[in-house]
């Protein structure tokens, strides 16, 4: 089986995959590290020599590629499901689980991280809860598809990963 974990930036989908990943004996895999890896560019590299049309079948060309190994939790970029076609791979392809955070909780955790992610870099503390809430609303449509919905808000400590794993695996019976 496959699972993709999809959401904003910072909803935790890289920290709750690669335990959940764990816990079930599955593979991680972060697609965009997949990409850096395939293309030996980091993601920013490519946007810049590329163009985000072409980042973007790039990245929908690895997610099936993905998409296609057995016994994996995929980590999805925060745009991958919003280019035509993907969501649709995705549900077909596996289960697919959105997890959705608080924009408090997201421009917390971004706040935290602000220099490794591009698309907020530059923006004040006061700026992002509006460009958070606005992009958000602009995903949510895609997100919406996921099969699965959890709220992603509690995964900062082990504690909180483990009670979010848990709640995982009850939405997933077949586990």
């Amino acid at each position: 089986m496959t699972i993709f974990l999809i959401g904003y930036m910072a909803a935790g989908k890289t920290t709750l995959g690669r335990a959940f990943a764990r816990s079930i004996g599955y593979q991680f895999i972060d697609l965009d590290f997949y990409i850096e890896q395939r293309y030996r560019r980091r993601i920013p590299e490519i946007f810049a020599e590329c163009g985000e049309a072409e980042f973007r079948a790039r990245e929908s060309a690895m997610l099936r590629e993905v998409g296609e190994f057995c016994n994996v939790v995929v980590s999805c970029g925060g745009g991958t499901p919003c280019t035509p076609g993907n969501m649709e791979f995705m549900n077909s392809a596996g289960i697919t689980v959105w997890l959705d955070a608080g924009i408090d909780c997201i421009c917390r955790r971004l706040l935290e991280a602000r220099t490794r992610r591009p698309l907020i870099e530059g923006k004040s503390a006061e700026e992002l809860p509006a460009f958070i809430s606005s992009h958000l609303a602009e995903r949510t449509p895609w997100y919406s598809q996921a099969r699965l919905r959890l709220c992603a808000d509690r995964l900062e400590s082990r504690q909180q990963i483990d009670s979010t794993i848990a709640e995982l695996k009850g939405l997933l019976p077949e586990l």
